[in-house]
């Protein structure tokens, strides 16, 4: 399967890179054709600029800027998002990649009688996310209704095919995570990794 992983964290050395790691050797291992983004190592510009904002409906105009990102989108059939959640959401990179990669013509139209319409990504049948909080569980599950996973499940996984099968893992109080709770949250990851099998 062609699973595209897209990555975002700035720092080399972080638990994200470790995840990321641990998952591209898994699905390797596997058989998989992996593709991997790293939005800050590949200098990515995450900024929806004037001139792309003006074209954005239109779906004939230049997008040569993007082209190699909605290329690797409409060839994978996996989709697996790797990244930290900051203040309840994604990171400004990897939500720039969304704004400007996932534009009218690729991951939906606009249709002046019908409004939206979706499933351009029809070829994607698997979205697994992979993320960390520094949060507890309780409060960003029970006080904070857990933003992210809502974006991630209900609003852009509608753009995938349908009956997408999907897998969301957190690991929550990053912040106060012991080195033995980092290695059993990757084995956890890895057990996962199982929703990219066809």
């Amino acid at each position: 399967m062609k699973v595209l992983v897209v990555f975002c964290h700035p720092v080399r050395e972080s638990f994200s890179r470790a995840i990321l790691d641990r998952c591209v050797a898994d699905l390797s291992r596997a058989g998989h054709e992996v593709t991997v983004k790293d939005l800050y190592a590949e200098g990515f510009e995450p900024a929806l600029s004037t001139e792309e904002r003006r074209a954005y409906e239109d779906v004939g105009a230049d997008r040569h800027a993007i082209a190699g990102e909605i290329a690797a989108l409409k060839a994978a059939r996996g989709l697996l998002l790797i990244y930290p959640t900051w203040w309840y959401g994604l990171p400004a990179m990897l939500k720039g990649w969304f704004d400007r990669v996932w534009l009218p013509g690729v991951a939906f139209d606009l249709d002046d009688k019908r409004g939206i319409s979706t499933h351009l990504l029809s070829g994607i049948d698997r979205l697994m996310v992979v993320t960390t909080y520094g949060a507890p569980r309780w409060y960003i599950r029970l006080w904070m209704g857990d933003p992210g996973r809502k974006l991630m499940l209900r609003g852009f996984r509608p753009l995938l095919a349908p009956g997408c099968r999907t897998s969301w893992s957190a690991l929550y109080a990053m912040d106060q995570a012991t080195p033995a709770k980092r290695a059993r949250y990757l084995e956890t990851v890895s057990r996962k990794l199982a929703l990219f099998r066809p």
